[in-house]
């Protein structure tokens, strides 16, 4: 455990140096062909690199990638949504832009786990139908504008403990249009995630105010210091103000350590040696949190304390171009619970191959990790690489690999 921690394995389990440290303890493994599910195949580097390239120089021709974050599906399409709810809204200071702009996106990434192939929204502004993400993230911005977040009738642009708490899976499902015909993954997982979210809002008055406590007030939290601003510090308050959201999995002295699982070929003396934490969902929503900030006027800092996003893109595009291999090439055939050693190996694997291949990357442009970070490199980038290797190979453009999940980590 590293100095900063002494002693406090939950501090550090929740860290997002221990998301780095502990994935690479399996990433050595595999490194000497240690692991029992997975193989790295280094020679297969440099083409995946030249191949995010090229997704980046089509995409981005300038290399003038912006952040991956939840802001990026609400843009699909071409079309600045923001920019039509901010014409909805009443006259507002910069602050209580940006608070509302954390009220939107808070539920929103924590709305965002993966669909499944069978669901879609039809968006009413575009009347165009859009499915995964972007579907979502326009779902859940209809849901936010007419208030369905909101206890205030008089100002439904805004997220609080009482609305949350006040919204029904039936509501929530029609919001979604989730149907027979329509199925969303992990439906009820979200919803629960989202009174979880309600209550965390009313008990915690030193980052939301008082009950019943609304999500916005965590751009006062943030700002107090002013600027600049530790994108590892917006993480820790992510964690610090939402830890006791998530579906209680592993515990330590009786705190809930969320995104993180058992894995055998760990070592050590003590239980928590062999946890293995990834944090995706709050690693994205710190992402998510930047831009708010930054329009605010905050400059940001030690964007690659975080880690890349262990999801089904990044790790499919490894899988799918043969970086990653399969002992057992059967297990294509089967879907694997989130909690399984072989996808706990694999989103490790992932974390610590984003972070040789954005290396490669920067060699290949003559850039640094100031010009290109970690965060853009998702964006311009592995993430969409990933979705357009997936669609190009397997219909619907489903991930290499199937996995059962409750809505609230993918």
């Amino acid at each position: 455990m590293p100095e900063d921690y002494p002693g406090d394995p939950v501090r550090y389990l929740l860290s997002a140096p221990a998301i780095r440290d502990r994935c690479l303890q399996l990433f050595e493994l595999a490194g000497v062909d240690h692991l029992p599910h997975f193989r790295v195949n280094p020679s297969k580097m440099q083409g995946v690199a030249d191949y995010v390239v090229a997704t980046m120089r089509r995409h981005y021709p300038d290399l003038d990638i912006p952040f991956h974050s939840r802001w990026r599906h609400l843009e699909v399409g071409g079309v600045d949504r923001w920019q039509h709810l901010d014409q909805e809204l009443p006259p507002l200071s910069a602050l209580d832009k940006a608070r509302v702009k954390f009220d939107w996106v808070i539920p929103s990434v924590l709305l965002d786990a993966g669909a499944g192939a069978g669901w879609s929204y039809w968006d009413p502004l575009t009347q165009t139908r859009y499915a995964r993400s972007e579907g979502l993230a326009i779902a859940s911005f209809h849901l936010f504008k007419t208030g369905s977040f909101s206890s205030r009738p008089d100002f439904p642009w805004q997220t609080d403990g009482q609305g949350l708490q006040n919204l029904t899976l039936e509501q929530l499902a029609v919001g979604l249009q989730v149907s027979a015909e329509n199925p969303l993954v992990g439906l009820e997982g979200r919803w629960h995630l989202l009174q979880q979210l309600g209550k965390a809002l009313t008990n915690q008055p030193a980052f939301f105010g008082s009950a019943p406590g609304r999500l916005g007030y965590l751009v006062d939290y943030l700002w107090q210091t002013g600027s600049p601003i530790s994108a590892q510090a917006v993480f820790d308050a992510v964690m610090a103000s939402l830890g006791t959201i998530w579906p209680g999995r592993l515990h330590w002295q009786g705190v809930n350590l969320g995104d993180a699982w058992f894995h055998s070929s760990l070592s050590g003396s003590q239980p928590h040696h062999q946890w293995v934490p990834f944090h995706k969902l709050s690693q994205w929503l710190t992402y998510s949190l930047l831009e708010p900030l930054q329009a605010l006027g905050a400059s940001i800092t030690d964007l690659d304390a975080l880690t890349g996003l262990p999801e089904y893109r990044n790790g499919g595009l490894f899988l799918d171009l043969g970086l990653l291999t399969l002992r057992d090439p059967t297990h294509v055939q089967q879907a694997h619970w989130v909690g399984s050693e072989l996808v706990v190996e694999w989103r490790a694997l992932t974390v610590c191959l984003l972070d040789e291949v954005a290396q490669v990357i920067r060699q290949s442009l003559g850039l640094t990790s100031q010009s290109l970070p970690l965060v853009k490199v998702l964006q311009g980038g592995t993430w969409l690489a990933g979705r357009q290797m997936a669609a190009q190979r397997r219909p619907g453009g489903i991930p290499p690999l199937q996995i059962i999940s409750d809505g609230t980590v993918f």
